[in-house]
């Protein structure tokens, strides 16, 4: 059975990921993708013209999955707008306390080492985070709506929130430690719970 080419493209996406996510962008060669990923170097050039737009191209997908996941667990109405948010910081904290050997952000992963290499992939990641805080600015209203977050600035929060929170990765990622990210998930109840 003949796989569509939307399966070939995706294939190469994910083994990319699998990949960069562990070892970085400019690590990881295009004949080591094509190894990995069983394809043969005519068919990578028939869904990207170069590694640069290959890289775009997961940064993209990388975010529209996250969304999806972020929709998803965001969007749980029958739960408070906290919750919802306490358990995203919790399921950001276990991911990136996972030993640190294959860092899953690529934000953490990528933002440094791309961000003067390629306008494209440093585009896609600033998009990409800006979505991100737009989703966790959403909740923040949510809770402040429903009573179960302080009165604050939703945007302004969840910035603080999100760069909080990629610094503490970073981090937990050189001391091979959750404290960092222990330290952000007390700040991030301090600044989100309501008082009394």
């Amino acid at each position: 059975m003949k796989t569509s080419t939307q399966d070939t493209r995706q294939h190469i996406l994910d083994t990319g990921y699998q990949l960069i996510a562990s070892r970085g962008f400019a690590s990881v060669g295009l004949s080591e993708l094509l190894k990995h990923a069983q394809v043969p170097k005519g068919s990578f050039y028939h869904y990207f013209k170069s590694k640069e737009q290959f890289g775009e191209a997961l940064i993209k997908h990388y975010f529209d999955d996250y969304q999806l996941r972020l929709n998803s667990q965001f969007g749980d109405k029958t739960l408070p707008a906290y919750t919802r948010l306490i358990e995203y910081w919790q399921c950001r904290m276990a991911s990136q306390a996972d030993s640190c050997s294959s860092q899953k952000c690529l934000v953490v992963k990528l933002s440094a080492e791309v961000a003067d290499l390629s306008e494209p992939m440093r585009l896609a990641l600033l998009k990409g985070t800006q979505i991100v805080q737009g989703a966790i600015s959403d909740c923040i209203q949510a809770g402040i709506d429903d009573g179960s977050v302080k009165e604050t600035s939703p945007n302004d929060t969840a910035k603080l929130l999100y760069h909080l929170w990629i610094g503490a990765s970073l981090m937990a990622k050189l001391s091979k430690t959750d404290s960092g990210l222990q330290q952000a998930m007390d700040t991030t109840e301090l600044l989100l719970k309501p008082s009394g």
